[in-house]
């Protein structure tokens, strides 16, 4: 099955996530699609991502049903989200001598999230990090760069989501 996200028209960071005949309310970057991603430009990346990995907070939700890779969030764990640091775009352990993203917060956004294979492989310096899909805003407010729904549609798609199953964010 695919899984598409498309940008709504006339919104910039607004969309819809399409499964099959499914459609979801998503929110996106703040700065609306690119093709041309940078670090810290609010904007989320087009192209074809591989939904890499599940993480959840086992203090606040049950362990999801996903076909997907999951691990337990620890609150030492972050996203390295600086260039110039060999571990760019992967996961680190708090404390760190670089700047990293925490994904142990205190809103509920991380509560479930999902990596997605943005600049993996190779990973490329400023070519952004920390891309992910996870719980949106109950505003839907748009995020730094990821896809965000709500907690009840995150759960349907990684419910349906198969191994390197692909999401597909389109201009």
């Amino acid at each position: 099955m695919i899984y598409k996200v498309n940008r709504l028209p006339g919104s910039i960071s607004n969309g819809i996530l399409t499964i099959g005949q499914n459609r979801m309310k998503c929110a996106l970057g703040r700065a609306g699609l690119t093709i041309n991603k940078r670090e810290g430009d609010g904007a989320t990346p087009v192209g074809d991502w591989i939904m890499r990995k599940v993480y959840y907070r086992a203090d606040r939700v049950f362990r999801p049903s996903t076909s997907l890779p999951i691990s337990t969030l620890k609150p030492c764990f972050g996203w390295c989200d600086a260039p110039q640091d060999n571990n760019y775009n992967r996961l680190v352990h708090y404390p760190y001598r670089s700047s990293a993203e925490a994904l142990w917060r205190h809103d509920l956004l991380y509560d479930i999230v999902v990596v997605l294979s943005h600049n993996e492989c190779p990973r490329i310096k400023y070519r952004g990090s920390a891309i992910f899909l996870h719980i949106a805003h109950q505003n839907y407010a748009p995020t730094a760069g990821c896809i965000a729904v709500s907690k009840s549609d995150l759960l349907k798609i990684i419910s349906t989501a198969q191994k390197n199953q692909l999401i597909c964010i389109n201009a």
